[in-house]
């Protein structure tokens, strides 16, 4: 057995059915943002998150295996959200300043 095997399930009812950490609705998509966008080192999100260090490296593994598709569910979620933020007006008024 591999050990993302333990640790990285596939459930279509939690977390929209995108891989996530086993016992945790903690998606590999985030374990690859904070790592990969953030700059968190393993250690970093193991203490953030309440992981453990294999945990997190069986989510990189599996990112890493499986790079193309959660690479495209990324600029997926990074579109939908544009697209809210161009639908749905800001309820924070900003000052202007000049």
């Amino acid at each position: 057995m591999d050990a993302r095997d333990e640790h990285i399930v596939v459930t279509p009812d939690v977390a929209g059915g995108k891989p996530r950490i086993a016992g945790h609705r903690i998606t590999v998509q985030n374990i690859v943002i904070w790592h990969e966008r953030f700059g968190l080192s393993a250690d970093e999100i193991t203490t953030e998150y309440g992981l453990s260090l294999a945990e997190v490296y069986a989510a990189l593994a599996y990112y890493y295996d499986h790079r193309e598709a959660i690479d495209a569910a990324i600029r997926a979620d990074e579109e939908f959200i544009r697209g809210l933020r161009q639908r749905i007006p800001s309820k924070l008024k900003i000052p202007h300043r000049g």
